[in-house]
């Protein structure tokens, strides 16, 4: 073979290999395909879907692979023919096309499928379809990526979830919130970075831009989001998640778990969280998790074990050895909110709240830790105040908190506004404030360990 055969081959060749992809990509009438295809995209996307509906089946029929809009703008033109059906025969029948069309988009583009199925759950809801059906596809949804659900169908997802696995098996919805948490915490510490990144900028002097002011707005709208789903995880839990239920249920499983370091970060966690620190099999499954994985957080939950027993030096060691360890601050962040939270629970008030400053240091965004200051601001009323006044002016300080949190951390919105609402009703009254004598808006200093100024309601 000369050399220009060789290379007429070559050419030859490489021309075949584009006919065929082409021809895989849009069918065996490329330029039609193409032709139909930027018909329906010019139609479909200002609304117009009776013109669109034609080259948009023909491409579906012909060249279903060529462009993922046949799927994106063809089942939003297909559910708006649902909604006008004349007939139920009729809009049964593009039920089904719907349907046909989701499957289509998952074997051709068989990307970005938690969103896909999470979507395709939406639009049976629509259509009324059984439940069941709903199910299957939100957990075809998680099972791809819990990430790309919506809020809403995550929140979903679990209380059906829940619903149909609490009395047979609860370590697996346990098993399955923690999964959703943990999916939901990552994206919210993802945007709290780039919120507290923003209003560092901002508190430094500088003016954000059109597009960063954008991306703050967003940033706080998907925090308030994901904070709804956070608290409706908790609430949908909270039924079955109970000393009485867990206790028994780690006691009877954590012998094969003993070595599972991610088993008992969770067991751990969820005992501590839900106040079941007082039964023999806490301490037990602090040092397991201690052994199995010698790491910050267990280090912290190992020392707030140590306090228990009075080994107050050896606790110490342990918490300064937890935090010389862990570099990243968000992190860090939670290992000193973690630690105020001991020191909460053992009624060392000041304590837990310079670890809860030291968290918001760390963390300018950290919205729980300015709630648990306010919880402890609250829980002192009665014993940092004299008198009526001065007992109910400890919630105004509270109330200063939790408003703080809510700023500072819109993932807490919901939250903050309970507490909120329940330290204002106990904040001093008008009638209070006239007869004793005080100016709204003046400061007022609150003694005692809190030590704050505020100013009176």
């Amino acid at each position: 073979m000369n050399l220009k055969t060789g290379i007429a081959l070559v050419l030859f060749l490489i021309t075949g290999i584009s006919t065929v992809n082409a021809q895989d990509k849009y069918g065996n009438e490329p330029d039609k395909c193409k032709n139909n295809l930027s018909i329906f995209y010019e139609y479909a996307k200002i609304g117009n879907y009776e013109q669109a509906y034609e080259p948009w089946n023909w491409c579906i029929d012909n060249c279903p692979a060529s462009s993922k809009n046949l799927y994106k703008y063809g089942i939003k033109m297909l559910e708006d023919n649902y909604k006008k059906a004349k007939t139920p025969a009729e809009a049964k029948e593009i039920s089904q096309k719907i349907d046909q069309i989701y499957q289509m988009r998952v074997k051709y583009f068989p990307d970005n499928l938690g969103k896909v199925y999470s979507d395709w759950a939406n639009s049976l809801v629509v259509r009324d379809v059984p439940k069941e059906e709903v199910f299957k596809k939100l957990s075809q949804s998680f099972k791809h990526d819990p990430a790309g659900m919506s809020v809403k169908n995550l929140a979903k997802y679990f209380e059906m979830f829940t619903e149909k696995n609490k009395d047979i098996n609860p370590q697996l919805v346990f098993d399955t919130y923690d999964d959703i948490n943990e999916a939901v915490n990552k994206k919210m510490d993802k945007y709290s970075k780039d919120l507290d990144k923003l209003n560092a900028k901002e508190a430094g002097g500088a003016t954000l831009s059109s597009k960063e002011k954008k991306q703050k707005h967003a940033r706080e709208v998907n925090l308030s989001a994901l904070g709804q789903v956070e608290g409706f995880l908790d609430q949908t839990l909270s039924e079955i998640a109970t000393c009485e239920r867990l206790v028994p249920l780690y006691q009877g499983t954590y012998e094969k778990h003993k070595t599972d370091a991610s088993w008992l970060k969770r067991a751990v966690s969820r005992l501590n969280q839900k106040g079941c620190t007082e039964d023999a099999l806490y301490p037990t499954l602090v040092e397991l998790y201690v052994n199995a994985a010698p790491s910050p957080d267990a280090y912290v939950f190992y020392a707030g074990i140590l306090m228990d027993k009075g080994q107050n030096t050896k606790a110490v060691e342990y918490f300064n050895k937890a935090i010389d360890i862990e570099k990243d601050p968000y992190k860090r962040a939670n290992l000193y909110y973690n630690l105020a939270k001991i020191f909460q629970k053992r009624g060392q008030k000041s304590k837990s709240r310079e670890f809860a400053r030291k968290a918001i240091k760390e963390r300018p965004s950290f919205g729980h830790a300015y709630l648990l200051i306010a919880n402890l601001y609250a829980s002192s009323a009665n014993s940092c105040g004299t008198d009526e006044f001065s007992k109910r002016m400890v919630y105004v300080a509270a109330v200063d908190k939790a408003r703080r949190a809510k700023a500072v951390d819109p993932g807490i919105t919901s939250l903050a506004n309970k507490y909120i609402k329940s330290y204002s009703a106990s904040a001093p009254s008008k009638k209070l404030v006239f007869t004793e004598g005080k100016t709204s808006g003046t400061p007022y200093k609150i003694g005692c360990w809190i030590g704050e100024t505020v100013k009176i309601p």
